[in-house]
């Protein structure tokens, strides 16, 4: 089984348009998912270029990026086709943002494409995390910018994400297969050899927003 395939097989129970129905009828949600918003489009800068977005889902977020950078281009991937389906007909207006399936550890594009790149609450569901972020590396150009977004596993937010898993959220059980605890996220990210512009956590610590750049 391919890397792909066992992403999708992961997060299988996962409905097409999750996101959008989220922030639709569930008030929690809603002010969760504002706040991620919030705290990524400060860290957002105007690109004329490329942008990539990782682990797009239903587009809900892309489409966040995409209205704050003003790109010429976003390509935005997720694992799951179903998903990838239903983003490419709720925004099928807007011929500037691609979605297509594709693989966070295998990103099938040239060298320094891209002049910013997003991967926003992925990074917990991927299989080798610093051969995704070596892809990311490789295909922004350089002096671009990276945006990763993750769960800091503080004890707070195991609680909260013990407590949600076993009801709302229960689709997302076992989807978590890695840990970011104690900045470890921090660690990577210097590993593979990026400079760190922003780093930062929010919502009572629970979220770890971190900004990087190829330098």
């Amino acid at each position: 089984m391919s890397d792909l395939e066992k992403a999708a097989k992961l997060h299988e129970n996962v409905p097409p348009d999750w996101y959008y129905q989220s922030i639709k009828n569930n008030l929690l949600q809603r002010y969760w998912h504002r706040r991620r918003f919030e705290e990524i489009q400060k860290v957002t800068e105007k690109v004329e270029g490329k942008i990539l977005d990782i682990g797009c889902a239903d587009g809900i977020f892309t489409k966040v990026i995409f209205d704050k950078a003003k790109p010429s281009q976003l390509v935005a991937i997720d694992a799951l086709p179903s998903s990838v389906k239903w983003a490419k007909k709720h925004f099928k207006s807007n011929r500037k943002i691609k979605f297509q399936v594709g693989d966070a550890h295998h990103l099938k594009f040239n060298k320094n494409t891209f002049d910013a790149v997003y991967a926003l609450e992925v990074l917990e569901h991927v299989l080798r995390p610093k051969d995704v972020l070596l892809q990311i590396k490789k295909v922004l150009k350089k002096g671009g910018y990276a945006v990763f977004l993750v769960p800091s596993d503080s004890d707070l937010f195991n609680i909260v994400w013990w407590i949600w898993t076993k009801f709302r959220g229960k689709i997302w059980n076992d989807c978590h297969i890695q840990s970011y605890r104690n900045g470890y996220l921090t660690r990577l990210s210097k590993q593979t050899g990026f400079k760190i512009d922003v780093d930062k956590k929010f919502i009572l610590g629970m979220l770890h927003l971190i900004k990087v750049r190829k330098v």
